[in-house]
């Protein structure tokens, strides 16, 4: 790492249980904080999650003011068993109606933004087993200690399940083939971030309103190198939540996910000129086994970009209304 960027991991990497949710709460002030958790078939976990968030930290402790859970057109009873748990729940595809919907990950985030009345927002993917809400705490932290920080990424261990064995740190097979080399080649300022396709971050509103968002997996790589080009690296910080336990996803869909990763990437390597501008799509050709003999199978893998939401008319008229009632009730 650069000499810089050694001084950042050393100095913006913190320990995410140094801090409680009472020692928290008396920093928070008057700003609201919004958890928000995309979810698309996310029956099997999305309770236990919904559930010790509102427990833990709205009810014992009042640190968080929502829940906010963006389905993504779940077949499973997703929705149904995230209200009965206490969150606010909203389809993807009923938000901003008149601009459509994109399937996928970023899209569920960028709408949360219409949803969410947080100042500052908390992402959460809703896969997590044996969730911990100190995860929340945790990235919260360095937002509320340090109001120099925009941007709080999460880093953990990634246990591999292979089917036979759990290996500690086998997850996290696109991160380090994939992402890790290309930040490390174009944005070396980057190299320091421990997990950078992490799905936990925090984030003010104020920044998460000026940046782009992804509409696919490629997501969070792309708000990593907007968020450093709008706030810089003394902007941003990195906790350590120990370990991140969630299913793990076929070496094919990763194959997909990688794809959709490398294409962000070659987004904004357009906008410097390092790269001539080509279409968000590839085809992605993989092969199975079938009749002893091997079938080629091609996907075309495409990504779309939301523009910052403060850009967005409908959103910033949503925006004023709700300051406005603020105001009224205050």
């Amino acid at each position: 790492m650069q000499a810089d960027v050694q001084e950042w991991f050393s100095t913006k990497t913190y320990d995410g249980f140094q801090w409680s949710a009472a020692q928290l709460v008396h920093r928070k002030g008057s700003e609201r904080i919004s958890v928000v958790l995309p979810a698309r078939n996310e029956s099997a976990t999305i309770g236990p999650i919904v559930s010790a968030l509102r427990s833990e930290l709205m009810e014992a402790v009042p640190l968080l003011d929502e829940i906010v859970v963006i389905d993504s057109s779940s077949s499973d009873d997703t929705s149904a068993i995230a209200a009965a748990s206490g969150a606010t729940v909203a389809h993807q595809e009923d938000i901003l109606l008149g601009l459509g919907n994109i399937p996928g990950k970023g899209e569920a985030l960028w709408k949360s933004l219409v949803v969410a009345t947080g100042d500052i927002v908390v992402f959460i993917d809703a896969d997590l087993e044996e969730f911990d809400p100190q995860f929340a705490v945790g990235l919260l932290g360095p937002l509320l200690a340090d109001p120099e920080i925009h941007f709080v990424k999460s880093c953990y261990d990634r246990p591999l399940n292979d089917g036979c064995q759990v290996m500690p740190a086998g997850g996290g097979r696109v991160t380090e083939l994939v992402a890790r080399p290309l930040l490390n080649m174009f944005w070396p300022q980057l190299a320091g971030i421990v997990q950078p396709l992490a799905g936990e971050y925090a984030a003010r509103r104020r920044l998460l309103e000026q940046i782009p968002f992804v509409s696919c997996y490629g997501v969070e790589i792309g708000m990593l190198i907007d968020v450093l080009a709008a706030v810089g690296l003394d902007g941003m910080a990195q906790v350590d939540l120990g370990e991140r336990r969630h299913r793990n996803s076929s070496d094919a869909a990763l194959a997909r996910m990688a794809t959709q990763v490398q294409l962000t990437v070659q987004s904004r390597l357009v906008r410097p000129g390092l790269v001539p501008p080509e279409p968000a799509k590839a085809d992605l050709t993989q092969f199975l086994r079938g009749g002893g003999e091997f079938i080629p199978e091609t996907t075309t893998i495409e990504i779309a970009e939301r523009p910052p939401m403060a850009s967005v008319p409908e959103y910033r008229a949503s925006r004023a209304r709700l300051l406005a009632v603020s105001e009224l009730t205050a």
